[in-house]
């Protein structure tokens, strides 16, 4: 997979077209911003936010700031959005902000740090844990209850993901879900079978193995691969332990593997990296985007990925490339629904009411269902999702559909928001991946290490 946490924007993987309010709450902790800034600060810092003023409204009634990430098709169609909402709340303005990814993430810990988280907030699912107990985002059931923010359409085992220890503190934007980009010319001439919902990580371990033996050559000259190598990814081991019948986390606040666990994955990828199955250590850390991939750069015929940055690939790479599901074990799917983003009400918002308003509108109302369509994935609810996907074609259809099958097959209930821990063990997590497969310490030691460091942070 490109990038280690989703940001559900074909631009962030490079693609070419692509409570009830209690009065003002505590900031967050120290501890809870330096984390979120470090995950902030790890990543390409090649944007910067941009402020847009509302163009229509009663400057002189309730301002609402509304921030969020994305690229530039997403930024377009959220304005229109919002003016459409100005124009049904008469006196409501609406002032935006958005930016790059990463840029956005700094910028956003800096204004929790400060107090000002905006008054309606895009967040990533990583982020649900820190700013929830960091106090820097309110509790949403008492606007849920009164129906001022609706959730009726929604999955409620899909809405558990933006809960913190049992109370609901953010609203999923867009459903995603894992896969496997691949190149079915490449597939074909290997002589292997389109990848169904219930093949195996043998199948695509012998499937890796085939493309490496049939000699091609990237346009550089260099060995051509299966596959990416995922395993400093850790989405990628997470499907890898959800196949397992075991989870990332217990809950909140443990581990939910062993070094075991660990041990094992990073020692299957670790004989297909020695074997040339996949790809090669220096391949695998320029990866910052569809173009330094392996695969983008025709190094590789297959990568793990989201469902939203898949159209990146094929406006890359062409149209034999196409979208199947991430291996299992035994049958057993290990990928879920997962939230490609979600909206929050900053805490110290003083007009928490009219942000509940916008972010229903922006959830539930089909004229902005329709603006929007699919730039966040699919919409969760599923009416809007099922009225828009009418209109999608291409490779954009070819995801719907996806999830679609994934669904019918059969997936595990989505686990809640990740402790606040997991921004800095996911850090953790490639940098001591990286060291693995430059031989500085292997599958076991790797492990270990990573153990002792996630359970340090989860303790303190």
């Amino acid at each position: 997979m490109v990038s280690a946490t989703y940001d559900g924007s074909p631009a962030a993987v490079g693609a070419g077209r692509p409570r009830d309010k209690d009065g003002r709450l505590p900031r967050p902790s120290r501890r809870a911003v330096l984390a979120v800034a470090a995950i902030g600060l790890s990543t390409s810092l090649t944007g910067t936010l941009s402020a847009c003023s509302a163009a229509s409204g009663d400057t002189s009634g309730v301002t609402l700031r509304f921030s969020w990430w994305g690229n530039d098709d997403r930024a377009a169609r959220t304005e229109k959005a919002i003016r459409l909402f100005e124009q049904e709340h008469p006196g409501v303005t609406v002032r935006t902000s958005n930016g790059e990814f990463g840029s956005y993430l700094q910028k956003l810990a800096t204004q929790a740090a400060g107090g000002g988280v905006p008054d309606v907030v895009q967040l990533d699912y990583r982020q649900i844990s820190q700013y929830a107990g960091g106090k820097a985002i309110m509790p949403l059931d008492g606007v849920i209850k009164n129906r001022t923010i609706r959730t009726s359409d929604m999955d409620k085992d899909f809405l558990r993901t933006g809960t913190y220890k049992g109370r609901q503190f953010a609203l999923p934007m867009g459903r995603g879900i894992t896969g496997y980009a691949y190149d079915s010319a490449v597939y074909k001439k290997a002589g292997i079978p389109t990848p169904r919902p219930s093949w195996t990580w043998q199948d695509w371990a012998k499937a890796n193995k085939k493309i490496a033996a049939l000699g091609l050559k990237s346009p550089d000259g260099r060995h051509f691969t299966g596959a990416n190598d995922g395993g400093g990814n850790e989405d990628v081991f997470e499907t890898w332990l959800r196949s397992r019948g075991k989870n990332l986390y217990a809950d909140q606040t443990k581990l939910g593997f062993t070094e075991d666990d660990l041990t094992a994955f990073w020692s299957f990828l670790s004989t297909l990296r020695e074997e040339g199955a996949i790809a090669q250590a220096r391949d695998s850390v320029q990866a910052k985007s569809t173009e330094t991939s392996p695969i983008g750069r025709r190094l590789a015929a297959a990568d793990f990925t989201w469902d939203a940055p898949f159209p990146g690939y094929t406006a890359l790479l062409g149209e034999n490339i196409h979208f199947a599901p991430v291996p299992t074990t035994g049958g057993r799917q290990g990928t879920y629904f997962k939230p490609s983003m979600l909206l929050g009400i900053g805490s110290q918002s003083e007009h928490p009411k009219e942000a509940a308003q916008l972010i229903d509108f922006l959830l539930n109302d089909p004229r902005a269902g329709d603006i929007l369509g699919f730039s966040r994935s699919t919409p969760p609810n599923r009416e809007i999702a099922a009225r828009v996907a009418k209109s999608l074609e291409g490779s954009e259809r070819e995801i719907y559909d996806y999830s679609q099958t994934m669904e019918k097959y059969g997936l595990d209930i989505p686990p809640t928001a990740p402790p606040p821990g997991d921004l800095a063990i996911q850090t953790a997590f490639k940098r001591i991946h990286q060291r693995m497969i430059y031989g500085m310490a292997t599958p076991r030691e790797a492990a270990r290490e990573l153990i002792d460091e996630a359970n340090r942070e989860l303790e303190s």
